[in-house]
């Protein structure tokens, strides 16, 4: 079955297209997808001989790695939401051809181009505006609207600054100034974005799609059901333990509640849970995959290069706060399956973890290699290509696990169609940055929001988190990481809070906007797998997920806790005081610990749980003293009724 064919799917399959923008493909005719095919593969070798002979020079390879992704998208996504999608219309291609031949002047003209810095003719005037616009438009149709519009509204910025008032004032820019400096150099356009793209966030892309043709997506659910399927309210555990292990390879929240959600959500709903609770579920621990080591989702490359941490160091940071969201959703999960006396899948029905390893364990090996490759100082360039040759040799090492090559060659085209819309979005968040550090438009925007807020941290972080949620309404995560941290990252910085720190803030609420209602894609997944309603699965999956609010909190006011001025042993105790805080907020958001929680005690929960969040000892006290005080009386209140 080809890449651009339409497939045949059972009456209860949910399309990943009827959900997320990004994966709203046109249908094309066998010789069509061929084609396609053809050129996906095309794209993904010409990466892979840059990223191993390193003989391309850096505006070359961003130039043709944007030439292949505008082009491509103007080929396989529609112009518009009710486009016909069997059709490939002629102006698509005609729009595509466009942006070929800009790249390709661009390319041809490289030495030119360089010798003439600061001097571009009329010519180079054209070629880059007509290739911003051709940015936008492949944007507008591949992420959404909202990006192209704030970074249209930046471009206007630069020509009619010299208008404002207040801080937004400065001397204002002339169209070729702004034009040139966002297509031609390397601070727009073709800027660190995209330059992350066309090396890290690829390669691991195709690490991706290699492990996904290896089967380990199967091999995850049968070891999540292995180690969760019998215990209370099992399938929803197991949809928590699966998403997390499959959020190490996808990195993509919709993307994981569809594939793993096909399996779970059915399970949970034939157990006793209603559709709203089990797409919640899924959605929430869906959305964690982006925080899950060592993939995490394409942003957490930005945040390395942005922040100048090696990407190992970002890894092992990354999974105290990781592993304090799952263990939120899985203990809601916990005390939501003892509320409503749900039991776990009989043993006897699900798969042995022993043979499970013997005859399948081996096809973790890829991601063990990876780490250990990364850990061990090896740059993520080559982390990623040896990973991507273990991943093509582990199926082989046991016939349980045989694919044909065939299946593992689909690889190379299905890495360069998932690249489409990371590149595009970085391309135009690359128009926001070039306008920023154009008109230093950040440090106003940061000076204007710090004499508002003063000296309170807290509520510069509130900003931050509603500039995130807000802006991550409908956009991919790498689109919100990159336009929040362009402007509330630096309000942070200001404020005091360490640079990864701030980062880090921006990164997770833009991850928990794809729960966050009215917009949140990974809920509306998991609502049509579940049937249930859209709005409630969101409200669920933010109650669930509620340590994803509070987390970031928590790094950010005491940067220590993820090792940030600070070493494990002095996080430990904050861990300890966070997990119990989790403890005392999904009792209070379930309200159920031994037995059912009263009102009053539920309210006392909640609050205790949130004293733990702040950094200090007198509140850590006062919470814990709250949650015992809630915990002892619950036990109290139903020992007679248990026995």
């Amino acid at each position: 079955m080809g890449l651009f064919r339409k497939k045949n799917r059972e009456p209860e399959e949910i399309r990943l297209d009827e959900i997320d923008r990004e994966s709203k493909y046109k249908i094309f005719s066998p010789t069509g997808d061929k084609v396609l095919t053809a050129v996906l593969t095309c794209f993904t070798l010409f990466q892979l001989y840059a990223s191993i002979s390193n003989k391309v020079p850096l505006q070359i390879l961003r130039y043709t790695h944007l030439g292949f992704a505008i082009c491509l998208a103007y080929l396989i996504y529609p112009a518009f939401k009710h486009s016909d999608r069997h059709k490939e219309p002629w102006y698509d291609v005609l729009l595509a051809f466009l942006f070929f031949c800009v790249v390709f002047y661009f390319i041809y003209n490289y030495k030119a181009l360089q010798f003439r810095a600061g001097a571009y003719t009329q010519m180079d005037t054209i070629m880059a505006g007509l290739g911003i616009a051709l940015v936008l438009g492949a944007c507008w149709r591949v992420v959404g609207p909202p990006i192209v519009i704030i970074a249209s509204c930046f471009f206007i910025y630069g020509l009619t600054g010299k208008y404002m008032g207040g801080f937004l004032l400065h001397r204002g820019f002339s169209l070729k100034r702004i034009i040139t400096h966002l297509f031609i150099t390397t601070e727009g356009v073709i800027g660190n974005p995209l330059g992350v793209c066309s090396t890290y966030i690829f390669l691991f892309i195709l690490f991706g799609a290699f492990l996904e043709k290896t089967g380990i997506g199967q091999f995850f659910i049968d070891l999540a059901n292995s180690l969760a399927g019998w215990a209370a309210g099992g399938p929803a555990k197991v949809a928590v333990l699966s998403s997390a292990l499959q959020g190490t390879v996808s990195g993509s929240s919709v993307s994981n509640t569809v594939s793993t959600g096909s399996f779970t959500i059915p399970l949970m709903k034939s157990l006793g849970y209603e559709p709203e609770f089990a797409g919640a579920v899924e959605a929430a621990a869906s959305t964690g995959g982006q925080i899950m080591p060592p993939v995490m989702g394409s942003a957490a490359f930005l945040i390395s290069e942005s922040c100048g941490v090696p990407y190992r160091q970002l890894m092992l940071i990354a999974i105290i706060p990781a592993s304090l969201y799952f263990t939120g959703i899985w203990i809601s999960v916990h005390l939501e399956a003892k509320r409503l006396g749900l039991k776990g899948t009989p043993r006897e029905q699900l798969p042995k973890l022993g043979p499970l390893f013997l005859s399948k364990g081996h096809l973790i090996l890829p991601l063990v290699a990876i780490i250990y490759l990364m850990i061990s100082g090896f740059t993520i360039t080559r982390s990623a290509l040896i990973g991507c040759v273990v991943c093509i040799i582990v199926p082989y090492l046991r016939k349980s696990t045989w694919v044909s090559p065939k299946q593992i060659v689909t690889a190379l085209p299905q890495a360069g169609k998932s690249v489409v819309s990371v590149a595009t979005a970085c391309s135009t968040a690359g128009i926001i940055i070039g306008m920023v550090t154009l008109t230093g438009l950040g440090q106003r925007i940061g000076t204007g929001i710090f004499d508002l807020v003063g000296n309170n941290v807290f509520l510069a972080l509130v900003c931050a988190m509603f500039t995130s949620l807000i802006l991550g309404m409908g956009v991919s995560t790498t689109s919100n990481y990159l336009i929040t941290s362009t402007i509330a990252a630096p309000i942070l910085i200001k404020a005091g809070i360490p640079m990864l720190a701030a980062h880090m803030f921006c990164f997770y609420f833009g991850i928990v906007a794809d729960i966050t209602p009215p917009v949140a894609l990974a809920a509306y997944a998991g609502s049509a797998i579940a049937k249930g309603n859209a709005f409630k699965t969101g409200v669920n999956a933010t109650k669930l997920a509620i340590a994803a609010f509070l987390i970031p909190y928590m790094f950010a006011m005491n940067p220590k806790m993820i090792m940030i001025g600070g070493t494990f042993i002095e996080a430990l105790p904050m861990l300890v005081t966070a997990v119990i805080g989790l403890i005392g907020i999904g009792a209070g958001f379930i309200g159920y610990l031994n037995g059912p929680v009263n009102p009053v005690m539920r309210v006392i929960s909640l609050v205790g749980g949130l004293l733990l969040v702040i950094p200090g000892t007198v509140t850590d006290i006062a919470g814990i003293a709250m949650i015992a005080l809630v915990v002892l009386t619950n036990h109290l209140q139903h020992k007679d009724k248990k026995q």
